[in-house]
């Protein structure tokens, strides 16, 4: 019981990284932008993140941090795709090398530094609880947040009128402008919400999961958080599911390493990928085409503002 209850702990936390990301890129498509810099945005947010809690102490003010630089990158990406129409594929792969580059000089001098992680809740009684009082009442405030947050999507695309208008943009640009609805604008609050989202992801690494930074913590976290979305089929609810499938294989890779089952540590470590890719291939061979089931203009029109 005691092994189960860590694994499930551990789960958790290599989730939230992944469900923080993916849930900010799932509102970007489903506004019709694919922003492929979600990796650059995450590590920049690790980076700024650990940062700011180093420099005063507060793990709030770090994780503000990460969300600013997340929304600060976005907000680079939306102006050279929105507002300039440079392609948004190129856009996104330039800004993960810049994201990575910029990272590597904002956390030089923090290398080998630690600070005191984001301490988890502790309810009198609740978290005592066998089993089930950790895993339900002894998180970080960051895993409670994760949920909150997808919890608050779903509820914001399905039941509510801006909602709608979100993805009557990402189905057809062309009649939402029609009706006279801000195109760009409401892309641009969802490249930015996006932004915030891997911001905050990449700042819960060095803040809670791992207590120091290190260049390229977010290890390719961001490139699975994209293929995530397209696994959930850009619904909130399976992409809840599929965070916490990604982040199982990433713990059981662990404990079978642990285990010694003469496997080369070098295969066990990519299994998280090798998953990825896997689920991809199986969706793709489930439809016609990828485009079938994404927004209908997504990344692919520049539509003027009115």
């Amino acid at each position: 019981m005691g092994l189960l209850e860590a694994i499930i702990l551990a789960v958790l936390a290599a989730s939230t990284p992944l469900l923080l990301a993916a849930a900010g890129e799932l509102v970007v498509e489903r506004a019709g932008v694919l922003n492929l810099g979600v990796e650059g945005m995450m590590i920049m947010g690790a980076a700024c993140g650990f940062a700011g809690a180093h420099l005063t102490g507060s793990v709030t003010v770090g994780a503000a941090c990460g969300v600013a630089a997340g929304a600060a990158m976005s907000a680079i990406f939306g102006l050279l795709t929105l507002r300039l129409a440079v392609n948004q594929v190129a856009t996104g792969l330039a800004l993960t090398i810049l994201g990575v580059g910029a990272s590597g000089l904002i956390g030089a001098r923090f290398v080998g530094e630690r600070i005191t992680p984001a301490p988890a809740l502790k309810l009198p009684l609740l978290t005592d609880l066998p089993f089930i009082g950790r895993i339900l009442f002894g998180q970080d405030a960051f895993i409670y947040f994760s949920i909150a947050l997808m919890v608050g999507i779903w509820w914001f695309l399905y039941r509510t009128r801006a909602g709608l208008v979100l993805r009557s943009v990402g189905d057809n640009h062309a009649s939402a402008h029609a009706l006279g609805y801000p195109v760009l604008k409401i892309r641009m609050l969802a490249v930015l919400f996006g932004g915030a989202c891997a911001g905050l992801a990449g700042a819960y690494l060095p803040l809670a999961y791992t207590p120091f930074f290190i260049p390229g913590m977010t290890a390719g976290r961001g490139w699975i958080a994209l293929a995530l979305v397209v696994f959930a089929s850009w619904r909130p609810a399976r992409l809840v599911a599929g965070a916490y499938l990604f982040g199982a294989v990433t713990i059981l890779q662990l404990h079978a390493q642990g285990a010694g089952l003469g496997i080369p540590p070098q295969l066990m470590s990519s299994l998280p990928y090798l998953a990825t890719v896997i689920v991809l291939v199986v969706i793709s061979r489930r439809r016609a085409t990828l485009g079938a089931a994404a927004p209908a203009s997504l990344g692919l029109v520049f539509v003027p503002d009115r």
